[in-house]
């Protein structure tokens, strides 16, 4: 059975996948878009600053049930999105193969790099659900506590980010060295990604099974790649999760988020399985209408600046977004996540607009 068959029968009972975010997946008529956003818990938000200073260390944070449930649960209690995403970060994985991670303030996180092949590590499923069971436990947590209209996301990062952030040791660099290694040594390369796919569509299918009704993939580094490692890189391990997912799962939707792909987004959609599509903020959403949006569900893509900015071009671009890509097979979302200094009255803004819009 198809996700959207499935969602349009639990809904004829009342079930869950009545929520306004699960019917996105489905082609029943919408009156408006459901919307949350890209990292809407966090820094911008002063309940989470001071929850965050009771726990310095981050990745303790992200191992603490209860903090991360209630990180999740304060965007709810100002905005009332129609989603809630788990709190955690997509390095918990490395971190669970035994790699070391921390994060430094004002630089964000740091890695031992893997150095060559003999470094790869294994999944060893046992070890990688003893140290991410903190994070089902929030998984579970949330479900209980969100509001019943309210649907649950789990993510994880995609196994090219993932492996970008453990060859380079850190973010926020062009990937020279992981690159060089993927067209050098393509088996070993090759091996590190089995690696990652099978912990990251594990971890996926654990967060389904404590509760999940939708995941995502984020693979932030998308845009680094030339098409042949995309398709190699992106297109085939993303392929091989949906895979994995669906059989244990199928009716659980798949959101993808290959930032910065341009029009290579077009091949991604196509054959990665997908049940819907994030958008980055470069995209047009005029060409993400008519390429993408027949084969799949489409999310984004406000600027994120703009959440910043705030004032008339906020309101006329939020608008203008609606109207193009809603309010049927869309979620209203940001191209990218809440930057730390947006003020909050912001996001509380966009809320409304979108709360308030309807189908012209």
């Amino acid at each position: 059975m198809s996700v959207a068959a499935s969602v349009e029968n639990t809904s004829q009972r009342g079930g869950p996948l009545s929520k306004r975010l699960l019917r996105a997946f489905t082609d029943e008529p919408a009156d408006r878009p459901p919307f949350w956003f890209l990292r809407q818990a966090g820094r911008y938000l002063p309940e989470y600053q001071r929850l965050r200073r009771g726990t310095p260390n981050f990745l303790s944070f992200c191992y603490t049930p209860e903090l991360c449930i209630e990180a999740a649960l304060q965007p709810l209690r100002r905005y009332g999105m129609d989603a809630s995403i788990l709190f955690s970060d997509i390095l918990v994985i490395p971190d669970a193969l035994g790699r070391s991670v921390r994060f430094v303030e004002g630089q964000g996180p740091v890695l031992e790099p893997l150095r060559d092949a003999g470094e790869i590590p294994t999944c060893d499923i046992a070890r990688l659900d003893d140290r991410l069971a903190p994070v089902y436990a929030a998984v579970s947590g949330l479900a209980k506590a969100i509001p019943g209209d309210t649907a649950l996301i789990g993510f994880a990062g995609a196994p090219w980010t993932l492996a970008l952030y453990m060859v380079e040791g850190q973010g926020g660099t062009a990937g020279e060295r992981a690159r060089s290694w993927a067209w050098r040594e393509p088996a070993s390369f090759a091996r590190l990604m089995s690696v990652l796919s099978d912990a990251v569509a594990h971890c996926l299918c654990r967060q389904i099974d404590h509760g999940a009704e939708a995941v995502q993939l984020f693979d932030s580094w998308a845009g680094l790649l030339p098409e042949t490692q995309f398709r190699e890189l992106v297109i085939a391990p993303t392929a091989t999760i949906v895979r994995r997912l669906k059989a244990h799962a199928p009716n659980v939707p798949i959101i993808g988020f290959p930032r910065a792909a341009g029009v290579l987004y077009e091949a991604y959609v196509r054959e990665t399985g997908i049940d819907a599509v994030g958008l980055d903020a470069g995209v047009p959403a005029d060409w993400a209408a008519s390429a993408l949006k027949p084969g799949c569900t489409l999310q984004g893509n406000l600027d994120n600046i703009l959440a910043v900015a705030g004032g008339a071009a906020l309101e006329s671009e939020t608008l203008r977004i609606l109207g193009t890509l809603g309010p049927d097979r869309f979620i209203f979302n940001l191209g990218h996540g809440v930057l730390p200094d947006t003020p909050p009255e912001h996001i509380g803004r966009i809320a409304e607009v979108v709360r308030n819009w309807s189908r012209p």
